[in-house]
């Protein structure tokens, strides 16, 4: 009994960072699909009359739309889906590329990380397996991180700094000419929250692979002072 409380120990001691890592995919996950599907990528305010600003996302855009019906002005949201007829440019296309790929990544990541933690949880004796899930998990949550900070450093470089190829349809009730400020939204801090999160996670996992290679160290010492003290 005292020898299964002592080998117990690291694990009890370093439960934290398998949960931490677990916890902290799942929140970057979660962060990656709101960013994927915001419709803040690009804010833009124009000198209109019926337009003011419209919010332009991967798949949509929106836009408050003032109509001047016999003297009274009228202002509906207009929802657009963003297809052939727009000029793309490559930020926002490939970037909606990266974006994909790196949820996609942390999903695999979560069916490692969660494989892993249950192998721990019932105290499975393969420590191999739960090496190579860590390791994986660590290579795809930076990989991810890095894809995450890319499409959203492109696209605000390209936004403010570039001269973006971004353009409407002739159908479109506003020119691209009557832009007269671009702003900064949530979707540039979310991005970089959203990559750190997965660097976080992949400290996590990497304390937990060195935690295990301790605890593989401590034990044969440990038995050998046990045994010793029991002869």
């Amino acid at each position: 009994c005292l020898l299964n409380i002592v080998f117990s120990f690291p694990e009890l001691k370093n439960w934290n960072y398998k949960l931490a890592g677990v916890v902290c995919s799942f929140i970057a996950w979660f962060l990656g699909i709101v960013l994927a599907n915001s419709r803040f990528w690009r804010v833009w305010e124009f000198e209109s009359n019926t337009v003011h600003f419209v919010y332009i996302g991967f798949w949509e855009a929106y836009y408050n739309l003032k109509v001047n019906i016999s003297g009274s002005v009228f202002e509906w949201t207009v929802h657009t889906t963003i297809s052939m007829s727009w000029t793309v440019p490559p930020d926002l296309h490939y970037g909606k590329d990266l974006l994909l790929l790196a949820n996609f990544m942390k999903l695999v990541v979560l069916i490692f990380s969660k494989e892993a933690y249950f192998i721990s949880w019932v105290n499975g004796p393969y420590p191999n397996f739960r090496r190579f899930c860590y390791n994986m998990s660590i290579f795809f949550l930076v990989l991810s991180s890095a894809c995450t900070m890319g499409a959203v450093i492109w696209n605000y470089a390209v936004d403010f700094y570039g001269q973006t190829t971004l353009d409407f349809p002739g159908t479109f009730p506003v020119t691209k000419e009557a832009l007269i400020k671009k702003h900064l939204s949530h979707v540039f801090p979310l991005g970089m929250l959203t990559a750190t999160f997965s660097l976080i996670s992949a400290v996590m996992f990497m304390s937990e692979i060195y935690a295990m290679k301790q605890g593989n160290r401590v034990k044969p010492v440990v038995l050998a002072k046990y045994v010793s003290q029991k002869d």
